[in-house]
Order: C-alpha cells, then structure tokens, then sequence
C-alpha cells in the first residue's frame, strides 16, 4: 500500500456585508413611525383619564392593566424567561417607560396643559440618540446631529410659544420624564435585536407588576374615582395602546433601524399631539402649525437619509476590515505550504 498525497481545491468564500450594509428595511419606519402616533395620543389620553382617576391611581392602574395584557401575551406563546444577562436591562426599561415616564409626566398635566407638556417629547429624540451614542457606541454622521438639533429646535421654539412663553410648575417632572424615558428607549431597542420586541415590553411589564398592584391598592382609597366615559377610555388607551402596543411596534421598529434614526421620527410626537390636544381636549393650536409641521419633516427626512448613508459606511468599513484579515490568513496559510515538507510521490514513502 502506498500513502498518496490527495488535494482539495480551495475555493473562494463570499463575505456577506451584513445587516449593516444593507439597506434597512423601510417597514422598520413604518414600525416606528405607527408607535410615535400611538405615543401622540398619550398626554390628551392621560388629561382624560384624570377625570376619573387621581394621577397615583391612574398610573398604577395603567401599568396593571398593561402588565395584565402582557402577562396573557407571553403565556399563550409560552415564552421561556429571557436569559439571566437580559434582566437588568428589562429593568431600566420598566423603571424609564413604565413607570417613570407615565408617573412624572401624569404628575406634570396636573398643572400643564397637554400641547405644554409636549415640549418633553421636542426634546426626547435628541436625548434618546445622546444616550444610545453613550450606550452603544453608535457614531451617526454629523448631517444626523445637525438635522436633529435642528428639529428639536423647531419644536422646542413652536411648542413654547404655543404655551405663551412661560414655565409651569411641573416642567421639573417633564425633564425628569425626558432622561428617564430616553434611557428606556435605548435600553429597550438594544434588547429588541436579542428578542421580539412584544417580550422586551412584556417582561419590563411583569417586572412591575408587583408594584402596580401596590400601588393601586394604596392610591385608590385615597383618591377620589368618579367613572366617566372619557376617563375610562383614557386609561384603557395608555395601557393597552401606548404602554403595551404603541412600544411594542416602536421598540420592533427601532431594532430595524437603529435607535438614532428611530428617535428622529419623534420629533412629528409634539405636532401630532397639538392636533389630538385640539380635537379632543379642545386646546388652541397656533397658526404656526403647519409652518413648524413642514420644517419637522425635513428635519425627519435629513435624519433618516443620514443614518441610511452613515450604517452604509459603517457597514463597508466593517467588511473592507474583515476582507483585509481573511486576506491576511490566506498568505499566511500560502506561506506554510511553501515551507513544509514536500509530500512524498507515488511509488515513494511506506509501502505494505
């Protein structure tokens, strides 16, 4: 028997660029941009539901009823519990948007009006694309930054002028709302690429469940409930539209196209919310509306155009690194064969 030597012809292995170089999906906008709406309906909902309910009373019944929704969500898809290294962010997630953002902001309406109030939401989008750059690391182009403190620009000048110039009391919970809230969000898209964005909300829910049923036990014999058609539509919607649903297509959404580019689309939240402020709370809405809605648009456009081009960037720089190494590894394996032992030719070596 004789050891023959044998080869394997080596071929060449596509590099796929990834998720990051391909354009990202424009139903991952859609997503988000159904979210802001849900979130738009938030202050004239929650200006409602203070009809009947005291602002403990209703942010603790709004976080049971969601947590409620949830719970029957992740049973009937049976959902294993997410993994140990998940939880702690969950938690940020449930103290920045399920309790922290409804409390300050429900305790903000009590001396706010709803179109003052939207004045957070102006500046959530810059926040949330501030806090995602310290948290993840995303470096978005400067066109982003530049249209985005253009926007928020826009919207802090239209908002404070249709609230008459003037602080109110509560504008100390509005920017408290405003950090913890961005935080949330940012914590609850990085967790959204790990898992369905439902779960991300849905287990933030249970984790305050305990405290929601606390609080309800303690607020409502101490506040006054006078049930009204509008007060219980009110609670229904920040519970089951902006708590559970709104954040689940927001937080799906920014898992596709990142949480800077997501945050942006908030910057149309305010000018939604005068509208709804206007229909169904019957608020003055400026003139200026329509001028202020366009210039937000822009600024939406510029933002979402420049996110595209800087994951682009990002994307071919990540495979012109990885081309360099895999490169780099096939010289290095070229050079080996030339210096190893030559293998023996047939009718040379062992023979039986």
């Amino acid at each position: 028997m004789t050891a023959q030597n044998s080869a394997t012809d080596r071929t060449a292995i596509a590099v796929d660029p990834g998720p990051a170089v391909r354009d990202q999906p424009s139903g991952g906008v859609l997503l988000a941009g159904l979210g802001v709406v849900a979130f738009s309906l938030t202050f004239p909902s929650t200006v409602w539901g203070l009809d009947s309910f005291g602002p403990w009373s209703l942010v603790a019944l709004r976080s049971l009823l969601a947590a409620l929704i949830a719970g029957c969500a992740l049973l009937v898809g049976r959902v294993a519990l997410p993994e140990r290294r998940h939880w702690a962010g969950l938690a940020v997630v449930a103290g920045g948007v399920v309790v922290g953002f409804p409390l300050l902001t429900t305790l903000a309406l009590q001396t706010s009006t709803s179109s003052h109030a939207a004045v957070v939401v102006g500046l959530l989008p810059l926040t949330t694309a501030l806090f995602s750059a310290l948290r993840t690391g995303s470096r978005p182009p400067r066109a982003f930054w530049a249209a985005a403190l253009a926007g928020a620009a826009v919207v802090i000048v239209f908002t404070v002028q249709q609230s008459g110039g003037t602080l109110s009391g509560g504008d100390l919970y509005l920017f408290g709302a405003l950090l913890v809230c961005a935080a949330g969000y940012t914590e609850g898209g990085r967790l959204a690429r790990v898992m369905p964005g439902w779960q991300v909300i849905g287990w933030a829910l249970i984790l305050t469940l305990p405290l929601a049923v606390a609080g309800a036990a303690v607020a409502l014999p101490f506040e006054p409930v006078h049930l009204t058609a509008r007060g219980v539509v009110g609670l229904v919607w920040v519970a089951a539209g902006s708590t559970f649903l709104g954040l689940y297509v927001w937080y799906r959404g920014m898992a596709q196209i990142g949480v800077p580019r997501a945050s942006q689309l908030q910057l149309a939240q305010p000018l939604l919310t005068l509208v709804w402020s206007f229909l169904a709370l019957g608020e003055e809405v400026s003139a200026a509306a329509p001028v202020a809605a366009v210039a937000v648009l822009v600024c939406i456009a510029v933002t979402q155009r420049a996110g595209r081009a800087g994951a682009r960037r990002t994307g071919g720089a990540e495979v012109r690194r990885t081309g360099s190494a895999g490169g780099r590894r096939a010289d290095s394996a070229k050079a080996a064969r030339e210096t190893a032992p030559a293998a023996p030719r047939d009718g040379e070596g062992i023979r039986s």
